[in-house]
């Protein structure tokens, strides 16, 4: 198995540096506006990278972060609002959780990709392959349809909610498949477990 490498302070500030600061706040009233600011400090990066560093090293995720806050907003313009399908629930992830767990993502899809773990067609999601790939794969295929005469057709579909409805115990094996360290495997069998909701 490969040795889980500590993230480092490069990977902190590139990922932070991508995030809206726009973004409605957690339970924790940290905005990602807040904690650019607080990134300024190298004694504060230091400890965010360490609490990073130690979600991995002792496979755990501590409960404070597995608590989120679901609000109930309705949607506007809408005669009446007495079904259920008139409102929209918008779930607010804490925010410093959001960047360890950015922080985990990016490192990860690069290890995947690194090792042709991704199969070529997989483009959404992805680190350099956006729609607009998929939109020069898919011309690219219709016109060479045309130029033999021949028609076709596609069919897009989008799986919701695909990572809450993956079987826990699919994913470990999934990650080690992968060549991830068994610490990292072991991360995510603890942060699927005993996630709460709480309704603003």
């Amino acid at each position: 198995m490969k040795t889980w490498v500590p993230f480092t302070r490069k990977e902190l500030l590139n990922t932070i540096k991508s995030c809206n600061n726009t973004l409605t706040p957690s339970l924790d009233k940290l905005s990602w506006r807040h904690l650019k600011k607080i990134v300024r400090n190298e004694e504060c990066i230091d400890k965010l990278i360490d609490i990073a560093n130690v979600y991995i090293d002792l496979e755990h995720r501590p409960s404070h972060f597995k608590t989120l806050s679901t609000v109930i907003i309705p949607k506007p313009n809408k005669v009446l609002y007495d079904l259920p399908k008139v409102f929209c629930p918008i779930v607010l992830f804490n925010t410093t959780d959001k960047l360890f767990k950015k922080i985990i993502e990016e490192r990860m899809q690069f290890l995947l990709i690194f090792n042709n773990f991704i199969h070529p067609c997989q483009l959404g999601e992805l680190k350099h392959r956006s729609t607009i790939d998929i939109d020069i794969i898919l011309t690219h295929f219709i016109r060479s349809r045309w130029v033999k005469n021949l028609t076709m057709s596609t069919l897009a579909f989008n799986i919701t909610q695909f990572f809450p409805l993956l079987n826990h115990q699919l994913l470990p094996l999934i990650l080690a498949k992968a060549g991830f360290n068994p610490k990292v495997s072991n991360f995510f069998k603890n942060y699927l477990v005993s996630r709460k909701s709480k309704y603003l």
